[in-house]
């Protein structure tokens, strides 16, 4: 029996395709299953599109759910994956400052917009 752990890059064989994804059986009486938005990098509609019943896949473990079940990426199992994400990708210390800001500015606003509500409420009081 050959041990894997998640990370790790092995094949598989498509036995079922779902609406959501596909099932494989992996090494060593192993299943998986590989969900629609695991597939490609793109927008995914019909499973069908990418796979057929008995093609031989690439994939990277991702977690086991459950022992000797596991959930599945193709697009990872890629080398290149990782790369071209992170070139797409803000860095996210410039993204975590932007959305501070845009924040605060929106909860200032949020509560000049509110104190005006109050005020315009109570001068119809006549209070």
């Amino acid at each position: 029996m050959m041990a894997v752990s998640s990370g790790e890059v092995i094949e598989g064989t498509v036995t079922k395709l779902l609406p959501y994804g596909a099932i494989l059986d992996l090494p060593d009486n192993m299943t998986g299953l590989v969900h629609i938005s695991e597939i490609a990098e793109g927008y995914v509609e019909d499973v069908s599109d990418y796979l057929r019943e008995e093609d031989v896949v690439r994939v990277k473990l991702l977690a086991e759910k459950e022992p000797g079940r596991w959930e599945l990426s193709i697009k990872q199992a890629d080398p290149d994956f990782q790369d071209r994400v992170a070139a797409t990708r803000p860095r996210s210390r410039a993204l975590g400052e932007d959305f501070e800001k845009r924040l605060t500015k929106f909860m200032q606003e949020s509560n000049r917009r509110q104190n005006e509500i109050r005020r315009r409420r109570v001068s119809r009081r006549g209070g």
